[in-house]
């Protein structure tokens, strides 16, 4: 049922043909069970493992590769060739292309447990009357029609209309839902609201909330799907994950450098068709087969197949990075679209906040005699932690708070007239709360004021264990007082009383709203004497100025307590005895902002990236967090950058652009709104951060370019999300930011030393072939070369130190290249270079080497014909190792210098030495030791086809390498 929220009592209950008073009977039960289903969310049909492995090879690179292995595997046989030297090249390119879809399937199926954590939420029993007669069944058997009695502590079983009231009011906490810090009260009344939100919906009880004070009667209106929480499956299920900017980039450069490749191969191929019927290749089909072959070598050399290898690695490596700042990052890529993010939609319940109610205000009349003095304290510490100071009005700590009466009543009452518990939970360090979160924030302000008696009293609490601490003082007042009698808190009145007994003495406590108790006192305690006196009216008057100032200006949530001398013998309380009060204080509590977010905050406005809040609470209080957080300041107001989801949607579309651009509050949302933010951002195109901890919030972090949640945050949260924050600190994602973005200057880095390489390696085989000369490289040496030599230095460039002013750069552009046009062109240049000395090298050892056969260059040139001719030389000559093993190791030293080009994009080694990234200096030596390795240990020599270089090859290799660093 779609709109209970807006029909009466006796309409539902018509609809689903139930009787208040019985219950379903089992006919009922049956047919409603075959009509709506069963009350839990459906399992998700999971990708079968072979369509995993398969979407890891949909990629064209991957496909070209794989191409290139069949080929040269296919040529092999049908030259005829055996042993394990003529099948490495193959083998080798699937064992790469294996390894990475490796990591791609584990990735993958370690990202979707988000769905399965929102059962977590769902009820496991319920209370329900069925067949005249109250039972307790599985919450999955409920249906449609059902009638459920819930009660403090109870999770609520499923999507439910109210229709009864057995206590004075029913409150529950649906954070989780909406985002609020404070429970919600229940009402049996329909509700008007078109639109309506969660919040809108007095009279529903939410699958998954949890009901902290009263008890009552509500009939189901849904189950499983057709839940709040089952929306926000739905809704995560519909979520697709957005391509990172890194994915999307490197995925239009493979896409670019496979049609360059095509190219290239095809080119290479046509340009030596005049050399097909060369008697070396024994006939037109053998000439086409080797330039064929030399085409495949091509395409091997000029696809970087360690870079998917290299990107992973460095991520990895920030990702450690990040543990460190307390951002633990569960998706890779993420890493690096930090790094161009442009919005943070930050929740403000726990992100924000702390989440955790807390006195932050006290308001006592300190003195009579010298005419009315009202005096007000400040109270510091933002958590449940029992842990903070009282001030007095010129800022100077309170020693002994309990020493002065209206503060040492204060915490009597707070302690007393108090449902509520306050424990500390080791398992995650934290003191937790059971009940009202208003109730708690009173039990921690007895714990701050303390006890009467000695002067060491606070050391001595100090001392105490944590789980011994934790309500040590309110366990005191306890001790001293035993409850007789509770009048709970109901709507008429607006507050609740206690009445205590200690030894010869009976005193009622109350606390409520100021406007109740107010108007029930007769009398106020002084602070300085302890005396009661008269409440006149301009103490009155007083007080209830400070309670609007207190609620208005800092939209502090007020309460006042009171309390009354009660003749001995009366065991229990009624309405009539809450009058003639003795009126003991005023406190006013919220929810606070963190101490470091408005330094955080600015960071991110200094590094172009803009902060909007998003919260489901309403207007004004958040409007007000925002002011106290200090960093909207540079707001005159919030006209014009604060909507509520309902002002927003009500926008014609182009005022929902224009307001979007200014936004910097969103208020009384709901999970599709905060899904909806994120989309019309997106639209605009704004790489968007999403921050949130509630099963709420969960929609929205899927589909964010980055999904951040809170350490403390639920389970769903943290699985539908790309990184949590574990110390629930919105400055970390500052940190992380910074880090986000030196990684992605790294990558860069790394990328374009991969890819001038690579295009080294295709000038060298591409001019070898016009030329006409032997081939300088055997496809295995390229491969030996782009895994290893390359791979190396490449993952230690992601170690380059993080540039000083990073986060004062504003976002780099979602469509920046990874490589420009202009550097593209400098790469093509050093590329170039690259090749040429590859080349070089290998006609050296032809032409000028003492150990080679000193041949004219028309003799090398027409190699191909030697055995068809008389020479001076024998033909076996082009079959030396020698002339590829220095154009190989010309290969590598070069690449190892311009590995030093890249300590910086555009400084110099003479402004950035290369000690600055001794991991670089470290892999250049490893490198090089594994180069020396396969030319002289003999089985390895023979695989890569090698030999050993004399002292004057390998001067020559210096002679050609070195230029490329200048």
């Amino acid at each position: 049922m779609e709109d209970a929220y807006a029909r009466s009592v006796p309409e539902v209950l018509d609809f689903f043909g139930v009787e208040p008073s019985k219950g379903l009977t089992d006919s009922q039960v049956a047919l409603h069970a075959k009509i709506y289903g069963r009350n839990e969310l459906p399992e998700e049909s999971r990708t079968p493992f072979w369509k995993l492995v398969l979407k890891q090879f949909d990629d064209l690179l991957v496909k070209i590769l794989i191409a290139a292995a069949i080929v040269s595997f296919i040529l092999t046989l049908i030259n005829g060739e055996t042993g394990l030297t003529a099948f490495v090249e193959p083998f080798v390119i699937l064992l790469i292309l294996a390894a990475n879809a490796a990591v791609g399937v584990i990735t993958e199926t370690n990202a979707e447990k988000a769905l399965e954590e929102l059962r977590a939420y769902q009820a496991e029993v319920a209370t329900v009357l069925r067949n005249g007669g109250f039972s307790i069944l599985p919450a999955t058997e409920l249906v449609p029609g059902d009638i459920v009695e819930v009660t403090v502590g109870c999770k609520v079983p499923a999507d439910m209309r109210m229709i009864e009231m057995l206590s004075d009011q029913l409150r529950v906490d649906q954070a989780i839902l909406t985002g609020e810090s404070s429970s919600a009260e229940k009402e049996l009344e329909s509700t008007v609201a078109t639109n309506a939100v969660y919040q809108d919906k007095t009279n529903i009880l939410f699958s998954g909330t949890v009901v902290v004070a009263g008890r009552g009667r509500a009939v189901v209106v849904g189950v499983g799907a057709n839940t709040a929480m089952g929306s926000i499956r739905d809704s995560m299920l519909h979520t697709d994950d957005e391509a990172t900017p890194l994915k999307k980039k490197l995925d239009e450069f493979g896409s670019f450098l496979a049609k360059v490749i095509a190219g290239i191969c095809m080119l290479v191929w046509i340009v030596n068709i005049g050399h097909f019927r060369d008697p070396a290749h024994g006939g037109f089909f053998g000439g086409a087969i080797h330039y064929f072959k030399i085409a495949v070598a091509l395409a091997v050399a000029a696809i970087p197949e360690g870079l998917p290898a290299v990107v992973t690695t460095c991520l990895a490596l920030g990702t450690k990075r990040m543990a460190r700042l307390n951002a633990i990052v569960r998706s890779l890529p993420s890493v690096e679209t930090l790094g161009c993010t442009t919005v943070i939609c930050s929740d403000k319940t726990g992100t924000l906040t702390t989440n955790m109610m807390s006195v932050s205000k006290i308001c006592v009349l300190d003195s009579f005699h010298h005419g009315p003095l009202i005096t007000e304290y400040s109270v510091s510490g933002t958590t449940y932690a029992p842990e903070g100071i009282i001030y007095d009005n010129n800022g100077l700590q309170l020693e002994l708070p309990a020493k002065l009466p209206s503060l040492f009543h204060l915490a009597m009452c707070s302690a007393l007239c108090n449902e509520s518990v306050l424990q500390y939970n080791p398992d995650k360090a934290c003191y937790e709360k059971i009940g009202e979160s208003t109730e708690v924030a009173l039990r921690v302000l007895a714990e701050k004021v303390g006890l009467p008696g000695f002067d060491s009293i606070s050391s001595a609490l100090n001392m105490l264990s944590k789980h011994e601490r934790a309500s040590y003082c309110n366990h005191y007042w306890e001790n001293q007082f035993r409850k007789v009698s509770t009048l709970d808190f109901s709507r008429d009145r607006k507050m609740m009383s206690v009445l205590c007994i200690q030894k010869h003495t009976q005193i009622m406590f109350s606390k409520g709203a100021p406007e109740s108790i107010l108007s029930r006192c007769s009398h106020i305690l002084c602070n300085d004497s302890g005396s009661t006196v008269l409440m006149s009216a301009s103490i009155r008057d007083e007080l209830e100025s400070r309670f609007h100032s207190f609620a208005a200006n800092e939209t502090l949530r007020c309460l006042a307590l009171a309390m009354k001398l009660i003749p001995m013998g009366q065991q229990s309380l009624s309405p009539h005895d809450e009058k003639d009060l003795t009126f003991i204080g005023l406190v006013g509590m919220l929810d606070p902002p963190r101490e470091e977010v408005r330094n955080a905050m600015l960071s991110c406005m200094s590094a172009g990236i803009r902060v909007i809040v998003v919260t489901g609470d309403n207007k004004s209080t958040a409007e007000s967090l925002c002011r106290k957080i200090g960093a909207f300041d540079h707001l005159e107001d919030f006209t014009g950058h604060s909507y509520t989801a309902s002002e927003f949607e009500e926008l014609p579309p182009l005022q929902q652009t224009l307001a979007l651009q200014r936004m910097a509050l969103f208020t009384r949302v709901e999970p599709s709104h905060k899904k909806m933010l994120v989309e019309a951002l997106q639209h605009q195109n704004e790489v968007v951060a999403m921050t949130g901890d509630g099963v709420n919030d969960a929609p929205a972090l899927k589909k964010a370019d980055i999904g951040i949640a809170m350490g403390s945050g639920t389970a769903v949260a943290k699985s539908a999300s790309d990184m949590v924050l574990a110390d629930d600190n919105f400055a970390s994602i500052v940190a992380a930011v910074a880090e986000g973005r030196a990684i992605y200057n790294n990558t860069k880095q790394f990328i374009r030393y991969m890819i001038s390489s690579n295009i080294g390696e295709v000038v060298c085989i591409f001019v070898a072939a016009v030329l006409g000369i032997p081939d300088t490289l055997a496809p295995v040496q390229l491969l030996w070369v782009n895994l290893v030599t390359d791979g190396l230095p490449a993952t230690a460039i992601g170690f380059n130190k993080q540039d000083s002013d990073v986060m004062k750069a504003k976002p780099r552009k979602i469509n920046e290249a990874v490589v420009s046009g202009w550097l593209f062109f400098r790469y093509l240049v050093i590329g170039a270079y690259v090749g040429l000395a590859t080349v070089a090298g290998f006609v050296w050892w032809f032409l000028y080497s003492d150990g080679g056969p000193k041949l004219p260059y028309r003799e090398l040139m027409n190699f191909d014909t030697c055995p068809t001719r008389e020479t001076t030389y024998p033909c076996t000559i082009f079959e030396d190792r020698h002339p590829s093993t220095v154009s190989m190791t010309v290969l590598v030293v070069v690449e190892m210098f311009n590995a030093l080009n890249n300590l910086s994009e555009n400084q110099s080694l003479l402004v950035i030495p290369p000690w600055s990234n001794m991991w670089l200096v470290g892999s250049i030596a490893l490198t090089m030791l594994l180069h020396v390795l396969i030319l002289y240990v003999p089985p390895l020599s023979i695989l890569f086809s090698v030999t050993p270089l004399s002292w004057a090859e390998w001067k020559i290799v210096l002679y050609l390498s070195f230029p490329v660093s200048i």
